[in-house]
């Protein structure tokens, strides 16, 4: 087996050892003489994967008691929308820090249900830098405050977050979530698409606050509604169950390397290496992000021109580094750090950066 170092910023790379028991399990489940993706969301075979993955991410997370986990279907972009419809009407105002392109969609969805108080806008410089955390302030009246923790376009990451006091603090957390630890006391809810840190593609985590829920619109479609959901633990309908199953694996991997605390350190490293061969390249490479705010997950770089980003690329690929382009809305290059990409890929195209600098520099 020839596996390459996957830089894609998502779907992107999964741990070895979880997909080999992936390969090990889906045709007969641990003996039950049926696959996982067969058997019913209310057997016992899947309580157990359920409910111990709601119990691990707990524990990962810290995620105090007043919170509910749910497992949504519909990708993080479904959340632009069914945040807004809980908490929002025509009468009613949220507020955003518009950090860049994912912050963008998920305020467009918002304004289509009230209205959006803008409380930082970063487009004045090219989505490279985020506030203070201190000069976020809501709005009067504001019925939540929504950040983007992570950019992986641009390549921003908060590394401290607003206190927004009574008013809710909403987290897109699709792009960094099990990166690092957070304090989840400051948020009222936060979500994450499953398919960077977590797991393959087709489930959203929800962590939100038991009285958060209770403030959902009574109005809406069942599968709509947030309460829906805290009320069936997440089993109104069938749930994305390859997705929960595949994310428990993740999660009890990640418990093994020794938990966020020894993750973190794994992806200072990764990230450090990137950062010192730009940094170090006398100009050769450029990464446009403040340093202050440089993402973990998803580090940014150009390279002189145009010419010379496709003969990088090219050379990478041919050295099994894949997903090193930026995104199509930005060009560049972008390489992923999550979780899963061990120190060896990091390593490997830090030494390609500064060989490729010292042949075109």
């Amino acid at each position: 087996m020839n596996r390459v170092f996957n830089f894609y910023a998502g779907p992107s790379t999964l741990p070895l050892p979880v997909l080999e028991r992936i390969r090990d399990e889906i045709v007969d489940f641990r003996g039950h003489g049926l696959s996982i993706i067969e058997t019913s969301h209310r057997s016992s075979e899947y309580e157990e994967i359920h409910n111990g993955t709601i119990a691990n991410l707990r524990e990962l997370l810290r995620i105090p008691d007043d919170f509910e986990v749910l497992f949504l279907g519909g990708g993080a972009t479904f959340q632009f929308g069914m945040v807004p419809l809980n908490f929002l009407d025509s009468s009613s105002s949220c507020d955003f820090v518009v950090s860049g392109s994912w912050a963008k969609k998920a305020m467009a969805d918002a304004k289509k249900v009230g209205k959006v108080n803008v409380v930082f806008d970063g487009a004045a410089d090219k989505f490279t830098t985020l506030p203070d955390p201190k000069s976020v302030k809501p709005s009067q009246g504001s019925r939540y405050l929504h950040i983007t923790s992570n950019e992986t376009i641009g390549g921003v990451q908060w590394q401290e977050f607003p206190d927004t006091g009574s008013v809710p603090l909403i987290a897109d957390m699709s792009s960094d979530i099990l990166s690092r630890p957070v304090d989840m006391s400051k948020f009222a809810l936060v979500y994450a698409g499953a398919q960077k840190n977590l797991g393959p593609a087709g489930m959203t985590v929800v962590i939100i606050r038991k009285e958060l829920v209770e403030k959902c619109n009574p109005d809406l479609t069942a599968y709509l509604s947030y309460k829906t959901h805290a009320v069936g633990n997440s089993l109104y309908n069938t749930p994305p169950v390859f997705s929960i199953y595949a994310s428990g694996l993740v999660l009890e991997w990640i418990k093994e390397q020794g938990g966020l605390a020894a993750v973190t350190q794994r992806n200072r490293a990764k990230a450090s290496a990137l950062y010192d061969a730009i940094d170090g390249s006398d100009g050769f490479y450029r990464c446009p992000v403040d340093r202050s705010v440089r993402s973990m997950m998803n580090v940014v770089f150009r390279l002189k021109s145009e010419e010379l980003e496709k003969t990088f690329l090219e050379e990478a690929g041919a050295r099994g580094m894949l997903g090193l382009p930026g995104h199509r809305s930005v060009g560049g290059c972008r390489a992923s750090l999550y979780n899963a990409m061990p120190i060896d890929g990091a390593k490997a195209l830090a030494e390609l950066m500064k060989d490729f600098a010292r042949r075109h520099g």
